[in-house]
């Protein structure tokens, strides 16, 4: 037997699929706290020295957090290329969006302290701003979306056409489900981004942080039940009929799929997912409510717990689906039709076994050696502070 066929393709799409998951969530607990701080910045610290603390705060590790960005985007490329190619080019727009803001905060960070000039610095830390809450909110309309399903099709030989036009892939992706889902996104983020300078700062950047991060967590908190409520009753959901081929080859036009009840019906054919959700929910009551009682590292911890409930339970909800057609149900990407070959996963799964975890050490071990709070001292006399 030939080593990769050792594990079987079922298998292999299973494990991608939760791993593209993991490098999701992952970027939204590490790099998701580097786009909250920026977005928060212009609103917890008033003065030069109060933005620079919270700047220090994120700056020697939004960089190596941004590598989940590029981890998740190389796996959907390489592990699930019809969801790159109709994913990148039916929200083209707002991929670019996403993109130019993310070029933004570098520059913003890298440039923001080369002059003194106030009126300068106030234009990079509104740019920090934009790059912080721009993703913070696309990111979430985008998760709308698939869950109402994105208008493309497959032609007999497997072209991928997006229907839409320059409304439909930009200004029609804000529909109302959508906004709510980046308003919960967006809330979510900047909640992350107060219980991370909470634990990094002190004084009246803290004490704003808690105070902007709880009404920030309000809102993530009832958007996320409001948008349960209305998957419930008001959006309707997708299911693969007759024979689930599941080790077959990667065609979505070989499956049949209707768009039929609830995507919350799963619920009663998998009961053990609703701890998901369980985990949002706990998540987040528990970090405004640490918040709100002055604790330090539990808000950061319960936020954390609160973003893997959250995406979590987008995943188990649509599982197998991971893209929706919404004009044509038989061109849906589900896990079992839309990867890459057998030997592509499996030795994309050997690498990933054998770098994933140099990557999480060092991870650590540079959080272990940056850790403490930022004071005006350490960016006012450390000649290091470049930020």
């Amino acid at each position: 037997m030939i080593l990769h066929e050792l594990i079987s393709i079922e298998l292999l799409r299973v494990i991608w699929w939760l791993l593209l998951g993991i490098l999701l969530i992952g970027f939204a607990m590490t790099d998701g706290f580097d786009m909250g701080v920026g977005a928060l910045l212009p609103f917890v610290a008033k003065s030069d020295v109060e933005r620079r603390i919270a700047i220090n705060t994120v700056g020697p590790v939004w960089e190596g957090n941004q590598v989940w960005f590029i981890l998740g985007g190389g796996a959907i490329f390489a592990a699930w290329p019809p969801l790159y190619a109709v994913s990148f080019s039916g929200f083209y727009l707002a991929m670019f969006a996403v993109l130019a803001a993310l070029i933004l905060r570098p520059v913003a960070f890298k440039y923001r302290s080369k002059h003194e000039s106030p009126r300068w610095r106030s234009n990079w830390d509104w740019a920090l701003f934009v790059g912080g809450a721009v993703p913070a909110l696309i990111f979430g309309v985008a998760v709308g979306n698939v869950l109402q399903g994105v208008p493309f099709r497959f032609t007999e030989d497997l072209h991928a056409i997006y229907e839409g036009t320059f409304y439909g892939k930009f200004l029609g992706l804000l529909n109302p489900f959508a906004i709510l889902t980046g308003l919960v996104s967006f809330g979510m983020l900047l909640m992350h981004g107060a219980a991370w300078l909470v634990v990094k700062t002190d004084g009246v950047v803290a004490e704003r942080a808690r105070r902007i991060g709880v009404w920030m967590g309000l809102v993530a908190l009832a958007g996320y039940a409001i948008a349960g409520l209305w998957l419930a009753f008001g959006i309707d959901g997708y299911a693969m009929v007759g024979q689930v081929v599941v080790d077959g080859p990667s065609n979505p036009l070989h499956s049949d799929v209707v768009r039929e009840g609830s995507w919350l019906a799963v619920y009663g054919e998998r009961p053990w997912i609703a701890i998901a959700p369980v985990l949002g929910f706990l998540g987040l009551i528990m970090a405004i409510r640490g918040l709100r009682s002055g604790g330090e590292i539990s808000p950061l911890l319960w936020s954390k717990l609160g973003i893997l409930g959250v995406i979590s339970s987008v995943g188990l909800t649509m599982f197998p689906f991971i893209l929706p057609s919404s004009i044509h149900p038989t061109s849906s990407l589900t896990v079992w039709d839309a990867s890459s070959s057998q030997l592509t996963l499996f030795v994309m799964l050997v690498s990933t076994i054998i770098f994933l975890p140099i990557i999480l050490a060092y991870t650590a071990w540079v959080y272990r050696v940056l850790w403490g709070k930022v004071t005006a001292d350490d960016v006012t006399s450390n000649s290091e502070s470049v930020y």
